[in-house]
């Protein structure tokens, strides 16, 4: 769907963007992580046309962006740009007829997109009148209006609170349903974790982790394991195979060991006495994401 190659873009003497590569698989939510100043938003506004790459090629469905092909883009920008004096509903049905579509369909959409935003009674408020989370619900809005086969989302959950944050991710579920791609760029990585396929951590302007995020889990995170027990626990205690994790009362905690399975350790400690729970936890996506930009800015 969507394709950077060696993309680089300058400000003066500061690199934003160095060489960055990566692909965007059509019908994915693609996470596009990083931290404060990592070259995030400068990649979002070169993919948009906003600013020009300095060398480099973005590819679009196989080609280059071609104008008409931004009609079927979706974008949420992370600084607010609705017009304040505006009503809230012409609003929305001004933008989506910039999208293309017609006077009625802008309509239907809208009124559609108020009733399941709760935000029909202030149809008739201007945009300045209304909360900070609710001009996100509306810049929302007018992101996917259009029904886009590419939607750029740049933390879209700002401002929002856990029950509109709930209705996002599941527009976002329908819209990648009915076969959208979705890129996701945001410092929540909680919601990374639950929405994206794949992944693009960039720091300094470079990528330093790209790929699958259940193999990225894998091969950089570390499984935490804990097992509870009912039986004498000093038949436990000096069995090498446990020698990474902590005895305490009736449980076993700790870091899974390098190249042991977790079925050889329950065998293992079965045989000694008997399993009334466990439990492996995941490494979190936050952690890795942390491990990574400090290794990456590491001499």
């Amino acid at each position: 769907m969507l394709i950077l190659q060696n993309v680089t873009k300058n400000f003066n003497r500061t690199t934003a963007v160095d060489n960055l590569s990566f692909e965007v698989p059509g019908g994915s939510i693609f996470g596009l992580l990083g931290p404060n100043g990592a070259g995030k938003t400068t990649t979002i506004r070169m993919i948009m046309n906003i600013l020009k790459p300095d060398s480099g090629t973005i590819l679009f469905k196989g080609d280059s962006f071609k104008k008409s092909d931004y009609q079927k883009v979706g974008y949420l920008p992370e600084e607010r740009g609705l017009y304040q004096k505006m009503k809230l509903k012409e609003t929305i049905v001004y933008l989506g007829r910039l999208k293309g579509l017609s006077g009625t369909k802008a309509a239907k959409q809208t009124d559609e997109f108020l009733e399941r935003f709760e935000l029909t009674d202030y149809a008739n408020r201007k945009i300045e009148e209304l909360s900070k989370g609710n001009q996100q619900k509306v810049q929302f809005i007018v992101s996917i209006i259009h029904d886009p086969i590419l939607l750029i989302l740049d933390e879209p959950f700002a401002g929002l609170d856990p029950v509109n944050q709930l209705l996002l991710k599941e527009i976002i579920g329908e819209l990648k349903d009915k076969g959208a791609t979705i890129i996701f760029s945001t410092h929540q990585m909680e919601q990374v974790e639950k929405l994206c396929n794949e992944i693009c951590l960039i720091n300094n302007g470079k990528k330093i982790l790209y790929g699958n995020l259940r193999e990225i889990k894998k091969e950089y995170g570390t499984q935490v394991v804990t097992i509870e027990f009912q039986g004498e626990k000093e038949t436990l205690e000096d069995l090498k195979s446990l020698r990474n994790l902590r005895l305490e009362n009736n449980s076993l905690t700790g870091e899974m060991p390098e190249g042991i399975f977790l079925n050889d350790v329950l065998v293992e400690v079965m045989n000694h006495v008997s399993v009334t729970h466990f439990h492996l936890l995941e490494p979190s996506l936050e952690q890795i994401f942390i491990d990574q930009v400090k290794e990456e800015g590491r001499p």
